[in-house]
């Protein structure tokens, strides 16, 4: 039997693994709640270190705790954030819905930590002071959510769109058959479309940025229901300045802390720019897989990176992979975003307490985003090569060059000689000469694709 220590707590005394840092709290939510089994996110957990050294230095400034005190929490917390202390983080997402257990758990840890360095903390009168889960866990979360994008999104679709511009400049005069409504259209740069698919991840950073200056507001000083009580005058802007000395992010005190107890508008406007972000991301893959459909029965326009086989049964099989996970990261990021605009419904009366589970979909959509930006790029897109020789041919056989004769011959002449030419089987020159509309020279002198870009 493993060894274990009595923990008391409020309600009585509990047994914890004498090996743990955690104490009666966070014991009595592992016990109560055995669901699922998916942990508090590891940014969660590094948010809250950084919130809780960064209230025990506002708490040391205004007298609630002493220097030596403040700094065993900020001692313990980093040691944290460098993820010396990941085990001592066990519980689950689907706890109480503020977060409660969560932030007990981080204070339990933090005073256990400290008093293994000679310094005694209570978990709730000294690493909690000034202090309530109801605006940690929502600041927490909204810690976690900015970090997120500052540190992993954003440089992922920063990499991502560098790569569509490499390939859009190497390929400067090329010449392909655009198309609409899945059908031939008027002819474009293959770098004009290259450089769509760049903005479609540059523009969703935009909105990115700015959905993170809404995440840099905090509840906290709001502590139970947003009156501030038991929280010294000006404390929340002393937090939030030693957030921004530890992050580099603009932490400001939510100016209304009735709005950010209960409300989650900017968790769901930021998730709303991950989700256009992979809303694009779903037209890009779509985009790549169908134009190197084949390789001998499909569009075969683009090469893109063979990585491993694609069939068990078809030798020889290649499948576009990198594009598929792509798609379906992106179908599960809008799952997650319907999972977070229902939670951020639900803030009754003070408190929104569906908190965890914001948090959990939030960075789960980060996560994958980054993560198959990254693979999408490193695995096809700069791979990817152009069929010239298939171009080109689409591109001379294609009807829809006939816009461009509209101006001599009218749109109705125009679309006669596109339906003649489809109908024959023959060239569209041979149809325009046909109907004796044109001469050939005429015909050659106004077909001019690479004025049509």
């Amino acid at each position: 039997m493993n060894a274990t220590r009595i923990e008391h707590d409020t309600m009585g005394e509990i047994a914890v693994p004498a090996d743990r840092h955690w104490g009666a709290q966070t014991q009595r939510s592992l016990e109560n709640f055995k669901i699922g089994g998916q942990r508090q996110p590891k940014e969660i957990i590094t948010a809250f270190a950084y919130l809780k050294e960064a209230c025990a230095q506002a708490n040391a400034a205004v007298g609630k705790l002493t220097e030596k005190q403040a700094s065993a929490i900020s001692t313990a917390c980093a040691e944290i954030r460098a993820g010396k202390w990941d085990g001592e983080f066990p519980l689950v997402v689907w706890q109480t819905g503020s977060g409660t257990q969560t932030n007990m758990n981080v204070n339990e840890v933090i005073a256990h930590l400290a008093a293994d360095q000679g310094t005694a903390l209570h978990p709730n009168d000294h690493v909690n002071a000034s202090q309530s889960s109801n605006d940690t866990y929502p600041s927490a979360l909204h810690i976690a959510a900015a970090l997120a994008l500052e540190q992993q999104v954003l440089p992922a679709a920063s990499r991502l769109a560098a790569a569509f511009r490499k390939l859009e400049d190497a390929y400067p005069d090329l010449i392909r058959i655009g198309r609409t409504h899945l059908q031939d259209a008027t002819p474009l740069r293959f770098a004009q479309e290259v450089s769509g698919w760049r903005a479609l991840v540059e523009s969703p950073c935009l909105m990115l940025e700015t959905a993170q200056k809404e995440l840099c507001r905090l509840a906290i000083g709001g502590t139970a229901v947003g009156t501030g009580l038991n929280s010294p005058k000006g404390y929340d802007e002393m937090v939030c300045k030693a957030l921004r000395d530890l992050t580099g992010l603009d932490f400001r005190p939510d100016g209304n802390k009735f709005h950010a107890l209960t409300s989650k508008d900017a968790l769901v406007f930021a998730h709303g720019a991950l989700k256009a972000l992979a809303a694009n991301l779903m037209k890009i893959a779509n985009d790549i897989r169908w134009e190197a459909s084949g390789p001998r029965c499909g569009m075969g326009e683009l090469h893109i990176p063979e990585n491993e086989p694609g069939s068990s049964i078809m030798p020889g099989k290649v499948n576009p992979t990198q594009c598929e996970a792509v798609t379906m990261v992106a179908v599960q990021v809008m799952g997650n975003d319907t999972a977070i605009g229902f939670a951020a419904s639900q803030g009754n009366f003070q408190l929104n307490v569906f908190l965890p589970v914001s948090a959990y979909n939030f960075l789960l959509s980060a996560n994958l985003l980054a993560e198959a930006m990254d693979s999408f790029r490193v695995h096809c897109v700069e791979g990817i090569t152009p069929n010239v020789e298939r171009m080109e041919e689409n591109l001379n056989n294609s009807l829809m060059l006939v816009t461009c004769l509209t101006p001599k011959i009218g749109y109705e002449k125009a679309a006669e000689c596109a339906k003649k030419a489809l109908h024959d089987g023959t060239t569209l020159k041979e149809a325009v000469l046909s109907l004796k509309l044109l001469t050939a020279e005429e015909f050659d002198e106004t077909v001019r694709p690479e004025k049509m870009v």
